[in-house]
């Protein structure tokens, strides 16, 4: 089990446009060879909005989008005709596959915070596709066999144990609360890669809020 603790994350974004940004993983500018990806995952960023603020229209493909939002409202709107505002609980899924465009904005008077998780396609090309899950209930999993990986949302009551999945790898990402996970205590922001491991178990020190990608090999 590899530990990787939110202050560890890379800083971007745009502080005087309202955008502040923290990757998990080999972004942009932020290269690190050895941090380019674990299984499908090939970014894991925390985005954080001021009123207003936003991604202008900008192009993706052979990706797929899987987008969390911690607090706040996302407007979204693509070059597909999707016209969205995504809330704590919903999950959002934008299949780049052979190329699409969009808009991603805090059009709300508070302030946003969302987790964007990039996942490569098992096979590039095709149409894009979006989709919007409301309201996802706790452990309901959510495929996307388009990038051989499935999301699983854990909402944890303290003292509460949930199994983590076994598989090739597994991502988890903590949302809020504190879990305790093979002895190692993770906060908000900290996230653990897991390879091949059987029998793990996370407990929630307090109310907690899991995201678990449970992936194939690539």
């Amino acid at each position: 089990m590899d530990v990787r603790r939110a202050s560890e994350r890379y800083k971007g974004g745009d502080p005087a446009a309202g955008i502040e940004s923290w990757h998990a993983l080999s972004f942009g500018p932020h290269y690190d060879p050895d941090n380019l990806r674990f299984g499908a995952v090939i970014a894991c960023n925390e985005e954080h909005l001021g009123p207003g603020a936003g991604f202008d229209e900008h192009p993706h493909s052979h990706t797929e989008i899987v987008t969390w939002v911690v607090s706040g409202e996302l407007t979204h709107r693509d070059s597909r005709g999707h016209e969205t505002v995504i809330r704590p609980g919903d999950v959002q899924r934008l299949s780049a596959a052979s190329g699409v465009r969009h808009v991603e904005r805090n059009a709300a008077r508070t302030p946003l915070t969302f987790l964007q998780m990039w996942l490569a396609p098992l096979e590039p090309g095709g149409e894009p596709r979006y989709e919007v899950v409301r309201g996802i209930a706790d452990s309901t999993p959510y495929a996307l066999p388009e990038a051989g990986a499935m999301l699983h949302v854990r909402r944890l009551a303290p003292g509460e144990r949930t199994a983590v999945p076994v598989a090739p790898y597994v991502y988890v990402h903590v949302v809020r609360g504190e879990v305790r996970l093979e002895g190692e205590a993770l906060g908000p922001g900290d996230a653990a890669r897991l390879t091949d491991e059987k029998d793990a178990e996370a407990v929630a020190e307090g109310e907690a809020e899991v995201l678990m990608w449970e992936m194939s090999g690539f």
